[in-house]
């Protein structure tokens, strides 16, 4: 699981060995990524688990496995999440210094001896067992995998924009930013050379689309957040039982009320409510630029009121802040060489329409979603389209099959507001290291004087 962040002593270990096959993952090996989970299990269940498993997989390779019998390993998965290199394999200086060793034998045959491209036809497509399992015909195709966020980026970068005068129209797909956001957030982009981004994953050579170089930026909690500080809230048994009455979903529900209260104070622009109240929104560490897991959340600007406002305020904040976090990724890829014009949004935050004109309003810049509602469903179609040979290439089925639909533009009146907020959410960040800089020498003197 991904978001199980138990491996973070090993993570961090690994960072220090400062060897090479981190220079593709920002220069830090993240407690998300497969390495320092192997690392956990070897250290702590040795025989229960580590030796015992005779295979360890990424969830969509499993998956493949489990619907061909092929254990081919997809080269979106190992190149992303497992260190590999698509020019030059497995590097074995690196299990060997962080004392994973014996995951050389037999040619890595126990996390993976043949990759293949995304979209390559697997064994024999669906074996009987599996096409019983799904009622589909046995030797239905069945394409290497791609990683559910990456599969939603297929789904969005390729889509149609023509007559909708966007500023990425008739640049490179580099101008483009995929950003799949749910219970976490995942911001994609690709270029034609490699560009490296200080404590953002990758290049990565063809993990997306072939021949291209993708880098991948996120957040590691945001429709979860949201959740946390929503759900953890007092009043929030008023909330869904308003929202109820209403007939409407909480969020939903919150928008509206957002929108009374602005009209209420006669603020003419909504996201001004919490000019007063800020949100660091790394709950659960950061995924990026910052590659800081230890780092923790904050909110300044509290009262001891615990109004349905209140809530709604601390919501807007908390949107606003995961905005903030977008355009702290993408000032690090700008300031390493990118020219991100256009951000293109699916997952189920996409369908917030609060989500979707803060990140519009926080970074400036255009909000396009698919004409498909479900672009991580039609990743996977691409990928089923290239493993059926429909298609003769991911770029063909991707140009065939994805549309642009939506278009949020920001407002240019918030500007201002948006920059000086960002200026209050970086120094948020800096203020916390700050204080748990001054706690640590608080510690290290007491432990002296003992």
């Amino acid at each position: 699981m991904w978001m199980d962040h138990r491996a973070v002593d090993q993570a961090s270990r690994i960072t220090e060995t400062g060897h090479s096959v981190l220079d593709s993952f920002g220069g830090i090996m993240s407690p998300e990524m497969q390495p320092p989970k192997l690392l956990w299990l070897k250290e702590n269940l040795p025989q229960l688990c580590w030796k015992s498993a005779t295979h360890f997989f990424d969830l969509p390779d499993f998956l493949s496995w489990k619907a061909t019998g092929s254990l081919s390993r997809s080269l979106c998965t190992v190149v992303c999440k497992w260190t590999y290199s698509a020019s030059s394999g497995w590097d074995d200086t690196f299990w060997t210094q962080i004392g994973l060793e014996d995951l050389k034998e037999n040619n890595y045959s126990r996390i993976g001896q043949q990759v293949c491209v995304p979209g390559s036809p697997l064994g024999s497509g669906l074996t009987e067992e599996a096409a019983a399992d799904l009622g589909l015909p046995q030797g239905t195709a069945v394409g290497a995998s791609l990683i559910d966020a990456h599969a939603g980026a297929i789904g969005l970068l390729g889509a149609d924009i023509s007559g909708l005068h966007l500023p990425c129209e008739k640049q490179p797909i580099s101008s483009r930013m995929a950003l799949i956001c749910g219970t976490s957030s995942c911001h994609m982009a690709v270029s034609q050379q490699p560009v490296s981004v200080p404590g953002v994953w990758g290049p990565y050579l063809s993990a997306l689309l072939p021949g291209l170089w993708l880098i991948e930026g996120g957040q590691s909690a945001t429709g979860r957040l949201l959740d946390h500080m929503v759900k953890g809230h007092a009043a929030y048994g008023q909330l869904k039982q308003e929202a109820e009455q209403s007939g409407q979903h909480v969020y939903s529900y919150l928008n509206l009320h957002l929108e009374n209260m602005a009209a209420a104070m006669e603020e003419t622009h909504l996201d001004q409510l919490t000019a007063h109240l800020h949100v660091w929104p790394d709950f659960h560490g950061n995924r990026s630029p910052l590659a800081d897991p230890m780092t923790r959340g904050l909110v300044t600007g509290l009262s001891l009121s615990q109004t349905l406002d209140d809530l709604a305020l601390l919501y807007l904040a908390t949107q606003q802040a995961i905005a903030l976090g977008s355009r702290h990724i993408i000032q690090a890829m700008t300031q390493a060489g990118y020219d991100i014009t256009t951000l293109f949004l699916c997952g189920g935050l996409s369908k917030n329409t609060l989500f979707l004109q803060t990140h519009a309003n926080a970074t400036g810049l255009p909000v396009v979603l698919a004409a498909e509602p479900e672009s991580v469903l039609l990743g996977a179609a691409v990928i089923g389209a290239c493993a059926s040979m429909d298609c003769a290439s991911t770029e063909e089925a991707m140009r065939r099959m994805s549309r642009a639909g939506e278009v949020i533009r920001p407002n240019p009146e918030l500007q201002s507001f948006y920059e000086r907020k960002f200026r209050v959410f970086l120094r948020l960040y800096e203020l916390q290291k700050e204080c748990v800089g001054l706690m640590e020498d608080t510690s290290r003197s007491t432990r002296q004087l003992h």
